[in-house]
């Protein structure tokens, strides 16, 4: 079968989050999927087969990490969508049968995707004892981000905080079921981005993700509420770094952004 790597939230090789793509005729043991995904050794691999016509959608998805599955996963959803329309698979908007629900992809004029994925509840909580130590800076406040996400959000100080962080990961792992996400709003708008973030998920052998779609889920929200706007876009300024736009639609939040395969080649194990 085609397996493909697909760099996501970017519009060039090389940037943004890359995901392992397989598009199956069935749904093979979980044991094969997990291995595949450890043999990829991206953040996520994403497993996709068509689902009989007339359901409440078009194919089922799943997403592995190199040793979990998840719940929930934006650049790779991105990455099928953009390989099922870029191979001829699927025309139009793309119906996804997930753990997290029904997940809708569609196509944009100007060549991006944007997806449809339910907006994640924030909870303000104390900042736990010992994550300042941990994550290397005092957070002002911290939000859980509900069991689909499954983040500690954490706002600090500026975006030069973000970007010089060099957190203890082991530490981080007690803190959250997935991970943290560290943010902060923009210093200069002016370059096209409203607010930063950098996400770091031990707990799911992801020292530090490129580029997080459904952490997004929760930054929409946390700086749609601060900033008075609906329609943001965030940096995740990893080493990688890429660009999100979101827009807030209540308990739905939309996730846009390009995608471009770099590797294409046959997966004979």
């Amino acid at each position: 079968m085609r397996i493909r790597i697909v760099d996501a939230f970017s519009d060039r090789p090389f940037g943004g989050n890359p995901a392992g793509v397989l598009l199956l005729d069935g749904s093979p043991e979980d044991s094969w999927l997990q291995n595949v995904a450890m043999e990829v050794n991206h953040a996520e691999t994403a497993f996709a087969h068509p689902l009989e016509e007339g359901g409440e959608a078009d194919w089922a998805l799943r997403w592995f990490t190199p040793v979990a599955e998840v719940a929930m996963c934006g650049h790779a959803t991105l990455a099928t969508a953009h390989v099922l329309h870029s191979t001829g698979a699927h025309e139009g908007p793309v119906r996804f049968a997930t753990r997290s629900g029904v997940l809708v992809a569609t196509p944009c004029e100007d060549g991006s995707i944007t997806l449809d994925f339910p907006t994640a509840p924030l909870t303000p909580v104390d900042v736990p004892d010992g994550v300042a130590q941990a994550l290397g800076t005092e957070p002002l406040v911290a939000f859980d981000t509900g069991p689909n996400v499954g983040d500690l959000l954490l706002e600090v100080t500026d975006e030069k905080t973000v970007r010089s962080l060099r957190p203890d990961l082991k530490a981080l792992g007690a803190y959250s079921a997935r991970g943290i996400i560290a943010t902060a709003r923009a210093e200069d708008p002016a370059r096209g981005y409203d607010y930063v973030s950098r996400c770091f998920f031990p707990n799911i052998g992801i020292d530090e993700d490129p580029v997080t779609g459904s952490a997004h889920t929760a930054l929409a929200p946390f700086w749609s509420e601060r900033l008075g706007r609906a329609d943001l876009t965030g940096l995740q300024a990893s080493r990688r770094s890429g660009r999100v736009r979101t827009e807030l639609r209540g308990d739905r939040t939309l996730l846009s952004g390009h995608a471009v395969t770099v590797i294409e080649g046959e997966l004979i194990a």
